[in-house]
């Protein structure tokens, strides 16, 4: 093992430590590369060898206060990623999510013209056990995506997805099992 990798990645264990020092739980070597922008103000979990890769674009988390978000074990988040809970967002153990993903538990309006300024109920985001989500997908409130399923590029994801199922388009619709 070269002397550049060790170094790398003790600052991002070490980096770890202060991006998540706020966390409610932190689990063992997780790491942080690069500058993720983290708010949390509810119950943020992170599980063990939980990886943010915030290099190129920020991740931005927001916890809102009475909101929980808890990433599972081995979960990989790529950069420009966006993660809002207000009340619960939970990313399962060996979940990948790819670059400039959107996951938001709340639409933080409602349509109505004049209800505009009003915030609706919040419904849970359920990413199960090793979960694929690829590149600028947006997941909506209130969707569950099941174990081992994977989420093609640019979709949104307005319903619940089976496991073992690949989902693509807008809104994502089943393509194939696995």
């Amino acid at each position: 093992m070269n002397a550049r990798y060790h170094f790398d990645n003790v600052r991002a264990v070490l980096a770890a430590r202060w991006y998540f020092r706020d966390a409610a739980e932190v689990g063992e070597r997780c790491r942080v590369y690069g500058q993720p922008r983290i708010k949390n103000l509810g119950r943020l979990v992170i599980a063990d060898r939980v990886r943010l890769f915030s290099t190129i674009t920020p991740i931005e988390i927001a916890v809102e206060p009475g909101g929980t978000l808890e990433i599972g074990s081995r979960a990989f988040i790529n950069y420009g990623c966006s993660i809002a809970a207000t009340s619960l967002v939970r990313i399962g153990a060996r979940c990948n999510i790819g670059t400039y993903v959107m996951m938001m538990d709340n639409d933080f309006h409602s349509l109505e013209p004049e209800r505009r300024d009003e915030r609706p109920p919040s419904s849970p985001i359920i990413l199960e056990d090793n979960v694929w989500v690829g590149a600028r997908v947006i997941v909506l409130r209130g969707v569950t995506i099941g174990t081992g399923s994977v989420v093609a590029a640019g979709s949104v994801v307005t319903r619940d997805v089976p496991p073992r199922t690949v989902v693509a388009g807008v809104p994502a619709k089943p393509v194939r099992s696995l």
